[in-house]
């Protein structure tokens, strides 16, 4: 018998414990026929008074009660989809805000950036100045100017040359190193952050 023990599910042991409680057996006559019947696969003394419990007040249902916690989602590629279409539109954008955005567990959310999407979020790199294409070409010409009187003199362009520094009077308000993080693809380049530009 204990062979077709095996076969027994949860919802058929409870089916029979029902049966039995129908007959008027209590919960100590019904665990010791399970025992006799199932043998070790048999469910405890405690199962079958809960059960019975259950059974007393009128719910006669064998199926366990549906449990809150987190969102059971599988890595479908339409959630891929979405959850990449969303750090498209905000490389900025939260996996809290995701989580929420889409119903789905932080842990899952986690999972498809990191592993299906071989993202990662990065902090921005600081770089002196942000230039506009005119300051950048204004300041190529100095450049090759300069290339130029090396080219004719070599030995005598040290003594010649004066150098010059730059005052930038922009009040700017820097971000926090959390504030820069963007979600980059593994082998993207980081994030810039200037240490001067204009205020918002």
């Amino acid at each position: 018998m204990s062979g077709d023990a095996r076969d027994f599910n949860n919802m058929e042991t409870r089916a029979v414990i029902n049966f039995f409680f129908l007959q008027g057996k209590a919960p100590k006559e019904i665990h010791a026929i399970l025992t006799e019947t199932l043998g070790e696969h048999a469910p405890s003394y405690a199962t079958v008074k809960s059960w019975v419990a259950q059974f007393k007040c009128g719910d006669f249902s064998s199926c366990d009660a549906p449990r809150p916690g987190r969102h059971k989602t599988v890595a479908i590629p339409e959630i891929i989809d979405q959850i990449h279409e969303l750090i498209l539109e905000d490389r900025r954008i939260s996996a809290k805000s995701i989580t929420e955005q889409l119903g789905i567990s932080r842990e899952r959310v986690g999972s498809i950036i990191h592993g299906d999407l071989d993202m990662r979020k990065l902090s921005a790199k600081w770089v002196p100045k942000c230039l506009n294409a005119e300051q950048k070409r204004q300041r190529c010409q100095p450049s090759e100017q300069l290339l130029e009187f090396f080219r004719r003199d070599p030995n005598d362009f040290l003594s010649r040359l004066v150098t010059m520094d730059e005052t930038w009077l922009y009040h700017y308000d820097p971000e926090t190193k959390q504030q820069s993080m963007e979600w980059r693809h593994s082998g993207s380049p980081r994030p810039k952050k200037f240490r001067v530009q204009k205020s918002a």
